[in-house]
């Protein structure tokens, strides 16, 4: 395969070489300047990560973050010649930069995600200001705002970009023109939101991308009781403003069951971003939350669900206690008793179960039905796709992987749709590509152990021995106790595609 080469507006960036160029002139860049660049670029388009660029600039080493600041610095100096105007090096607060203006050269391309046909209109709901005293009650903003996002997966006909990626676009400044670009969508909702004492006061708006034009506004007033049914009111406002002519059966779709105990709800949303490291140190602060939100509500199918992940890292990853294990398939097959209606925490318990119970036909049927109940659920399609490429199911793993990332390609969760796509196309012998998306995995995560494995089984098989042993070494600093047999218990389902990667992990020399 042809080496990539990036087109960054008036400029030319060669990685293989080494090399940025405008009119064929080489420019001259600090070696860590230009491998940053090389990084974002690779990234095409996606947020990298401080950690992550210290990583893949400085591995193994320890260094200040003004390292960053001063080569991006002198990078946006560089890239300040670009006459297209297209190009652009972000800062994005609180996460890390992205290079906006990436292309590459034709006879070189190999894009992350293929290009999929959407599912009818496309919509991005963007984080809503908070316009509240206060900042630590900004969480409880971005729930609700998560929620209607969740109300809107809902509908059949819809694609909804999920929230990990719209909530990229932070801000009161925000270009709404580019951000559709970026997203791809059709329509935009974006809008404030204040919470005091026990009200809130929600102003919202609908925007059509093709022509700039607002199509619904409104403002809310309820007490913060009633959060649920504003949720539901403005996601059913958002779909008569779509499409006038809705059955009232699509508009009823949206409505699920919602924990009768706002506190609980509360903890929940406090407990998420830590589930999404998958690894038990990060994990650890989210469980206490979790359990509390039980003892308020015991029937509350996501808690359950986020808990049993949290069981399920515990297991998994740090010793394979059978008390954990016990702990996350109890907590799922409750989640999904009491969630019958509830795509994510269908989607979780299924991931869970195929994991540790190995319940393959059940794990599939319950997968099947987040999707059925909420086609534009991101954590649906990639846990499905992560069970189906360790099942031996590559197409249908590509397929679903593409279309989550499709749908939200900054999502935090990526990463797994990346691993999906890694294992898919390592079994189907395209290494290459396994390879690629591998990195991305990695990029997209630095900090979880799983997709450095990844990464390792197809360096081998491209003939990348020693990078693939130092891959190794990364994982093994980030979890001690990884090895071959360890990680067999959860994902080893089918020996001929285990097999597979135990046999490239043994001459990487990876720990059996």
């Amino acid at each position: 395969m042809a080496q990539e080469v990036f087109v960054l507006g008036d400029f030319r960036l060669d990685p293989g070489r080494r090399l940025l160029l405008r009119n064929e002139q080489p420019i001259e860049l600090k070696p860590k300047a230009l491998e940053i660049l090389c990084v974002l670029a690779s990234a095409r388009g996606a947020v990298v990560t401080k950690d992550a660029l210290m990583s893949q600039v400085w591995p193994g080493l320890v260094v200040e973050e003004n390292n960053i600041q001063v080569h991006v610095s002198a990078l946006r100096k560089v890239l300040a010649g670009d006459s297209s105007g297209a190009l652009h090096l972000m800062t994005v607060a609180g996460h890390g930069y992205r290079l906006l203006g990436i292309g590459l050269e034709p006879a070189t391309v190999m894009t992350a995600v293929e290009p999929l046909r959407r599912r009818g209109p496309s919509v991005a709901v963007l984080p809503f200001a908070y316009l509240g005293d206060d900042p630590a009650q900004e969480y409880f903003a971005e729930g609700v705002v998560d929620d209607i996002i969740t109300g809107l997966s809902r509908v059949r006909w819809l694609s909804v970009i999920a929230r990990h990626s719209s909530f990229v676009f932070r801000g009161a400044d925000v270009d709404l023109p580019r951000v559709a670009h970026e997203l791809h969508a059709d329509y935009l909702l974006h809008g404030s939101f204040r919470r005091s004492g026990d009200r809130i006061r929600v102003s919202a708006r609908l925007t059509e991308t093709a022509g700039g034009t607002e199509v619904w506004a409104e403002r809310h007033e309820r007490l913060l009781g009633d959060v649920f049914d504003l949720q539901d009111d403005i996601a059913a406002s958002i779909l008569g403003a779509i499409e006038p002519g809705l059955r009232r059966s699509e508009i009823e779709r949206i409505r699920r069951k919602r924990p009768g105990d706002l506190d609980a709800y509360d903890l929940v949303l406090r407990a998420l971003p830590h589930v999404y490291t998958l690894m038990p140190e990060g994990c650890a602060p989210a469980m206490p939350l979790l359990q509390r939100a039980l003892d308020l509500e015991p029937g509350y199918a996501l808690a359950h669900a986020t808990l049993a992940w949290c069981h399920h890292v515990r297991f998994s990853r740090g010793g394979l206690d059978a008390a954990e294990r016990e702990a996350s398939i109890r907590h799922a097959r409750a989640a999904v008793a009491l969630g019958s209606d509830d795509a994510l925490a269908l989607a979780i318990g299924a991931f869970v179960i195929w994991f540790d119970a190995h319940d393959i036909a059940a794990a599939f049927d319950l997968f099947d039905r987040a999707l059925l109940l909420s086609p534009s659920n991101v954590v649906a399609l990639a846990t499905s796709a992560v069970a189906l490429a360790w099942s031996g199911r590559p197409a249908l793993a590509i397929e679903r992987a593409r279309r989550a990332l499709q749908l939200s390609p900054f999502d935090a969760l990526r990463y797994l749709a990346y691993q999906a796509l890694s294992g898919a196309r390592f079994q189907s012998g395209d290494f290459e590509r396994a390879e690629h998306d591998a990195r991305l995995a990695v990029e997209s995560c630095p900090g979880f152990s799983v997709p450095y494995a990844y990464l390792c089984a197809a360096l081998v098989r491209v003939g990348k021995l020693d990078e693939a042993r130092q891959t190794v070494r990364q994982m093994l600093g980030i979890d001690p106790g990884f090895c071959i047999g360890r990680f067999r218990v959860t994902v080893g389902v089918d020996d001929s595609v285990f097999n597979g990667f135990a046999m490239a992990w043994r001459e990487a020399r990876m720990p059996n």
